[in-house]
C-alpha cells in the first residue's frame, strides 16, 4: 500500500480514459501543487529540470549519475534504488528501466514531504532550550556568540556583528 494518495502515485495499469475524463485531468491540478505558490513551484521547477539532463520531464537514473558526476560523488547501485523507490508509487523495487523514473509531480510531492515532515517553530524552540541552562526561557546573547563561534560551523566576528 503506497502512503501516497492515489491521485499522486503512477496508475500502474492504465484505464482507457474518455475524452471528457482527459480533458478533465489536463484542467485539475494535482492536490500537491495547491500546498506551495507559484514562485515556490517555480523554484522547484527550475531544480527539477537541472536534474533532468536529457530534457525528457523524467529524473531518470542516467539523470541522477549524471548530477552525482557533477558533484564529484560516484553513487553506489543501492544509492540510485534506494532514490528512485522513494517516488510516489514507487514502493517496491522496479525492473524495467524505463519503469524507473521520476517526473515533476512526483518530485513536487516527494519535496513537500521533506518540507512539511518537522514543525519549524518547535525545532527551533528544542534548539534554543538547549540553550537555556538554568530554564528561564532566555539565552544570553554572549553565550550563544561563544556557541556560534567555537562549535560546528563556525561564524567569524563579521558575522556574529551583523545587525
Amino acid at each position: 500500500m503506497s502512503r501516497y494518495p492515489d491521485y499522486l502515485s503512477p496508475n500502474v495499469t492504465p484505464t482507457k480514459l474518455t475524452k471528457t475524463q482527459k480533458s478533465r485531468a489536463r484542467r485539475e491540478p494535482s492536490g500537491v501543487f495547491s500546498l506551495f505558490k507559484a514562485p515556490q513551484i517555480q523554484q522547484f521547477k527550475e531544480a527539477f529540470q537541472l536534474i533532468d539532463h536529457d530534457k525528457d520531464g523524467w529524473v531518470s537514473e542516467n539523470d541522477l549519475k549524471e548530477i552525482f558526476s557533477s558533484l564529484g560523488i560516484t553513487p553506489s547501485n543501492q544509492m540510485l534504488d534506494d532514490l528512485l523507490s522513494a517516488r510516489p508509487g514507487g514502493g517496491g523495487r522496479l525492473t524495467y528501466s524505463e519503469d524507473r523514473g521520476i517526473n515533476f509531480t512526483m518530485f513536487l510531492t516527494m519535496m513537500s514531504e521533506r518540507l512539511f515532515e518537522f514543525d519549524t517553530e518547535r525545532e527551533l524552540l528544542e534548539a534554543f532550550e538547549s540553550f537555556d541552562e538554568n530554564d528561564s526561557g532566555m539565552v544570553k546573547v554572549e553565550e550563544m556568540r561563544k556557541w556560534l563561534s567555537e562549535v560546528g560551523e563556525r561564524m567569524d566576528e563579521h558575522e556574529l556583528r551583523r545587525d
